[in-house]
Order: C-alpha cells, then structure tokens, then sequence
C-alpha cells in the first residue's frame, strides 16, 4: 500500500525543527499582556475618529443648511426665539456625541500607537522577519 502522504512522517532533513520552520533555539514568542491587543486598538481606534470626524462634518453642513433656509425669510438663527432655538439645538445632542465619540477613538489609538511603540523592540514581535540571512536572485533561482 502506497503512503497517500497523509503520515506525521518526519524526514531526516527536518528532524528536531519546529513544523513552522524554526529551529528548537528559535521559539517565537507572542507579544504578552495589552501589547498583543495594541495593533487592533491602534485599528479601531482611528475607525472610529475618520467615522466621527466624517459624523461632525456632516451635522456641521446640515446645521448651516438649517440655519440658511431658516434666514431665507429675513430671520436670523441667534434670535432669541425659541424657534431660533430650536433650530441651532436641532443637532446638539449628536455633535456633542460624535465630539465624545471622536476624543475616545483619538485616545485609543494613541494609546494602542503607545504601546506599539513601547514594544517595538520585543523578541517575536514579527512574524515576517528575517533571521540576517542575505538572499539574493541567484539563490532564488537556484544557480
């Protein structure tokens, strides 16, 4: 019966390496505590600011384009009507939100760029790095 390849066999040009590739000297550690949490905070936290900053500049054009058809009639916003009122407080729950909002996104990832930056230098931290070794075409190739 023929080895469909599917055997644990281990070859003698492998053996005592790691099945990822790395030599038993060579352990890859993972990044420990809140640095392996930095990158994804890093990530959301400037998601949510670019949403919130785009939140404000949109209440922004919709509070002018209240404002402009409100003083079409000869009115003016800051009147102290409740009308006036009214209508400059229209979105004053939503920009004071999204300006909330924005200052916890800002400080996430300040906060994930933070630790980022404080284990830079950290063992295993890349898992694409090189071990010094230069290659060059030639070697690629095989010539």
């Amino acid at each position: 019966m023929e080895d469909s390849g599917a055997g644990e066999s281990i070859s003698e040009d492998t053996a005592g390496q790691d099945p990822a590739g790395y030599d038993d000297g060579q352990v890859r550690r993972s990044p420990q505590g809140l640095a392996r949490y930095a990158r994804p905070a890093l990530i959301a936290g400037a998601v949510v600011a670019v949403v919130c900053i785009a939140l404000l500049v949109i209440i922004f054009f919709l509070d002018s384009f209240n404002a402009t058809v409100y003083s079409v009639g000869g009115k003016n916003v800051q009147d102290a009507t409740d009308e006036a009122r009214a209508i400059r407080d229209t979105y004053a729950g939503a920009r004071l939100g999204g300006i909330i909002v924005l200052v916890a996104g800002v400080l996430l990832a300040a906060a994930g760029a933070m630790l980022m930056y404080r284990h830079r230098n950290d063992e295993g931290q890349d898992t694409d790095s090189d071990d010094g070794e230069d290659v060059d075409f030639e070697d690629l190739a095989g010539q």
